[in-house]
């Protein structure tokens, strides 16, 4: 029989817990990999002192790492396509195009809006970012927009198809944990995610964008494009043969490897490269390229699988804690106290918002900071007769939005080894990840806006 964890202690590990990361990441400025490390060694200590055995301890860290197999083949898979559509001249082919038709001084508000449009047919934050997003990247450098508003918007516009895409997971799980319908649940997620995402257009929009963004380089910026590749629409039938898949909503792995063959087959017919120890050294470490340019070289050298071994190692040693907070009951011992006290149905909704993100922060796993909340309050949403639907879009918000918004989360570790700036930099720019939450809790909160958290189900 496991041992039951008393919330003294779960106490204790969670405190451990935010104490050193906070002190470590934040204060001491130490990339996340290490402090992590540190903390799942001292919480699997504190756990042994506390009477579990080893054995539990080896097994949970195990089941913590195996949700990691599906994200850590998703990355390396999208590092390699990376680098297959630089060598195949899909993102210079993007960028060269795109540099006419996007205004820098409105480029935030434009890389918000073409990713939502991606996202939203794609279903997938990571697809979105490792396409279009990398384009948007390398043109916010050609131009001097700032890389961190560049990211913030691409992050923004990218996380909206996370969350209200029928294609996405993340918006089909929630639902299915609260036990509603997916189209509930996305009509009912309009309240927050509207209101989100005017006040984000507005930020952008008025953003003050710098004096010194130079548009007389982009035209050797483009001839330099065209030196180094042959520009042609039909490198484009990569990126199309993802959005295609993902429509007719094949899983993302199928759809990544068709991206990469399609990206292989431009190559060979449209870059005449054909080596193929070329193509495995690119795919390996990434796109290297012979152009003088450097701002060019700067965009297009990069992809490759060992360009995503510092979010794949970082992942690995999240979900190891993750793994142990769970498993070793950490997270319920402390939850099942907090919901007793509770009396008012707005404080359950800002309880269940609250532990979505401690779960995000505690083990970096979006899917967790939906799942274990829900389990833990949907019991307590029926017996309060407060709608299911609340609670799937508060799990929603405050889940999913949340992740890209903490340096070891899966998203966010992504996202920050993708667009190439560091997650502390892009987040005051994400506006649209953090309102969403705060929306929430302003439904539970604002007497004129509580029927539409708390009213009964229609």
């Amino acid at each position: 029989m496991d041992r039951q964890l008393s919330f003294s202690k779960s106490i204790i590990l969670i405190v451990f817990i935010l104490a050193f990361l906070f002190v470590s990441i934040f204060l001491l400025k130490a990339e996340p990999h290490l402090p992590l490390l540190a903390t799942t060694v001292g919480t699997a200590t504190l756990l042994r002192l506390f009477g579990f055995t080893w054995q539990k301890l080896e097994s949970a860290i195990i089941q913590g790492i195996q949700t990691a197999i599906m994200p850590v083949l998703i990355l390396s898979l999208i590092g390699i396509l990376i680098a297959v559509w630089m060598m195949s001249g899909t993102v210079p082919t993007l960028l060269y195009y795109g540099m006419d038709y996007i205004n820098p001084h409105y480029f935030a508000v434009s890389a918000l809006y073409v990713t939502i449009v991606v996202s939203m047919f794609t279903g997938s934050s990571f697809t979105t970012v490792s396409t279009i997003g990398v384009a948007f990247m390398g043109i916010a450098l050609t131009t001097g927009v700032s890389p961190a508003l560049a990211a913030g918007a691409v992050v923004c516009g990218a996380c909206f198809g996370d969350k209200m895409s029928p294609l996405s997971d993340t918006t089909n799980f929630a639902p299915a944990v609260a036990g509603i319908s997916l189209f509930t649940h996305i009509r009912n997620m309009v309240y927050t995610t509207v209101p989100a995402l005017v006040v984000t257009t507005v930020f952008f929009l008025l953003v003050p964008t710098t004096d010194t963004i130079d548009l007389s380089s982009l035209q050797q910026i483009k001839l330099a494009l065209q030196d180094g590749f042959h520009i042609h629409w039909l490198t484009l039938i990569s990126p199309l043969a993802v959005i295609a898949c993902s429509i007719k909503k094949v899983p993302i792995i199928p759809t990544l490897i068709v991206g990469i063959v399609t990206g292989l087959l431009v190559t060979a017919f449209i870059q005449q490269q054909t080596a193929v120890d070329v193509w495995f050294s690119v795919m390996q470490s990434g796109y290297q390229s012979s152009i003088t340019n450097e701002t060019v070289a700067s965009i297009v050298n990069r992809g490759g699988l060992q360009s995503m071994m510092w979010s794949v190692s970082l992942i690995l040693i999240a979900l190891s804690l993750g793994g142990l907070l769970q498993h070793c009951g950490v997270i319920e011992a402390f939850f099942h106290k907090v919901i007793q006290p509770l009396k008012r149905k707005s404080s359950i909704v800002l309880m269940t918002g609250a532990s979505s993100i401690a779960v995000n922060g505690m083990t970096g796993e979006q899917y967790l900071s939906i799942l274990l909340p829900g389990q833990m309050f949907k019991d307590e949403y029926t017996r309060r007769d407060i709608p299911a639907k609340t609670l799937s879009r508060t799990l929603e918000d405050c889940g999913t939005l949340v992740n890209p918004l903490i340096p070891w989360g899966v998203s966010g570790a992504f996202f920050a080894a993708t667009l190439g700036v560091p997650v502390i930099e892009y987040v005051p720019y994400a506006t649209f990840l953090w309102l969403s939450p705060l929306f929430t809790f302003a439904y539970a909160l604002i007497p004129r806006l509580q029927r539409n958290s708390l009213g009964r189900d229609k």
